[in-house]
């Protein structure tokens, strides 16, 4: 079965589109998918049949700006003038709205690259609310990021916040293919199949080679900044089971060693975190057809582990 939800979306502006997916069976959790940076939730239909078929009811939306979402309102790659936390309040609102229909079930979260971030950032302060969460493709310090952000101020002061200056998201992710030899189209860092980078970029609800307002780009920051460190981890309950998952060839997580640094600040005030590489692969550890069934069984044991 699945329901289309809408609802107002904390930047007071525009209607978020969003989705359940309930199993034919009888349902003994939930799982909110939260989605990237320039994506949106229907890439992950593949890990929701998944999570469906292990017994998961699933729920996602496409974020402000993003996706149906972005199509529904007119308006893309701009998240509003309401600050850093609007999609994780977005993704508390859903959970709400998914809890009144089926209450009583444990309920998880998954986020991958910036939904990663914004499941840390509502983790730290809703975390009592779930019973576990995955992050995937995450990071500790992202490179650049601070100072990129000292220059978006600049330009937001000056009145140019909702104009989109596409070298700001050049600063930030330009760097990502180093790594990756040859590129023609640019996403190569993302995956190393070329279905999956072809598809991402003729995508028409991808939203990640239309330009991000200013601001939204200085918002997407502020957002990694606020959930570093051990000052964000003691925010998170301790008795909340974590598991933290990306590619070692991930250029987001600095190859590794942002993803362990995320897992360090965990470790060091008290949590139930794992952590799990995959050798070779690249942020979309859950998009390499080879594996793609392996992530998702890791991420479903996890969950009935918690359970």
């Amino acid at each position: 079965m699945l329901h289309e939800v809408s609802f107002a979306s904390y930047n007071g502006r525009d209607q978020v589109q969003g989705w359940i997916y309930v199993p034919a069976c009888k349902p003994k959790g939930i799982v909110q998918v939260i989605h990237g940076f320039g994506e949106h939730s229907r890439r992950y239909l593949h890990m929701i049949s998944a999570f469906m078929d292990a017994g998961y009811i699933v729920a996602a939306d496409d974020h402000v700006g993003h996706g149906k979402t972005a199509m529904v309102n007119n308006v893309w790659g701009d998240w509003g003038d309401k600050g850093p936390h609007t999609m994780m309040e977005d993704e508390h609102t859903l959970k709400g709205i998914v809890c009144e229909k089926y209450p009583d079930l444990p309920y998880f979260l998954f986020g991958h690259s910036m939904g990663s971030f914004i499941t840390r950032d509502f983790i730290a302060k809703y975390g009592d609310e779930l019973a576990g969460a995955t992050i995937c493709g995450t990071t500790g310090i992202f490179r650049g990021a601070e100072e990129t952000g000292k220059k978006l101020k600049e330009a937001i002061d000056a009145g140019h916040g909702e104009e989109s200056d596409p070298s700001y998201t050049g600063e930030l992710m330009g760097w990502m293919c180093e790594r990756c030899g040859e590129v023609s189209i640019g996403n190569e860092w993302i995956c190393a199949d070329p279905y999956v980078q072809r598809d991402h970029a003729d995508d028409p609800f991808d939203a990640f080679t239309r330009p991000t307002s200013n601001r939204s780009v200085y918002d997407f920051i502020q957002m990694m900044l606020q959930i570093e460190g051990t000052k964000w981890a003691e925010k998170v309950p301790t008795d909340m089971p974590i598991y933290n998952i990306a590619g070692d060839q991930d250029p987001v997580g600095e190859y590794g060693v942002g993803v362990y640094q995320v897992s360090n600040w965990l470790v060091q005030t008290g949590h139930n975190v794992t952590t799990k590489l995959y050798s070779g692969y690249r942020h979309e550890i859950h998009n390499y057809a080879e594996i793609k069934n392996e992530v998702e069984a890791g991420i479903i044991a996890f969950m009935d582990k918690a359970l």
